[in-house]
């Protein structure tokens, strides 16, 4: 397994919209072990596809905690097929704006259909923090932050914080 490297923002592949995966092959499968791998290293509880630079509309997440067994999981062309009329907040964050949280109101339920790594079509309703989690790894696919959610105001100061960031390390 590979440790991948993150994409920073305001690096513009933030912003592409993936493609979808066309087939489960080994190829793929490695490719999942590298992203759990990476996202286990950084640490965190998902990550996507993009935020490795890979276009490819697949995630993971593990929402388990440190001092509990890994439960890993892997969702291929993830789509929203349902949202709850409730609504909750969460505090999130983003391994490719470190460092910065923001709490963030979204739909508290939804129904999400997927193709699993055995090459089957799943569906599954989450709430709570998966909800949250699967919604913000979406938006990734999308090329939507969970900035974009924030006052405009607030999204600015955050974009010029990294960028003015990525400038000093781009010098030294």
């Amino acid at each position: 397994m590979t440790i991948k490297p993150l994409i920073i923002l305001p690096d513009p592949v933030l912003r592409l919209h993936s493609k979808p995966v066309e087939r489960v092959d080994d190829d793929l499968k490695r490719f999942a072990d590298d992203m759990l791998e990476t996202m286990y290293e950084a640490p965190g509880i998902g990550l996507a596809a993009i935020q490795v630079g890979e276009p490819l509309r697949m995630l993971t997440i593990d929402l388990s905690k440190e001092e509990d067994e890994k439960a890993p999981r892997v969702y291929l062309n993830p789509e929203i097929v349902s949202r709850s009329e409730e609504r909750s907040v969460y505090e999130e964050g983003c391994l490719s704006i470190p460092d910065y949280f923001a709490e963030v109101e979204r739909p508290a339920s939804v129904t999400v259909r997927y193709l699993g790594l055995d090459g089957e079509t799943h569906e599954e309703t989450a709430d709570g923090l998966l909800a949250t989690c699967l919604q913000h790894e979406i938006d990734h696919l999308n090329g939507v932050l969970f900035i974009d959610y924030l006052s405009k105001l607030k999204r600015e100061m955050v974009i010029k914080k990294f960028t003015k960031a990525a400038g000093k390390r781009v010098t030294a």
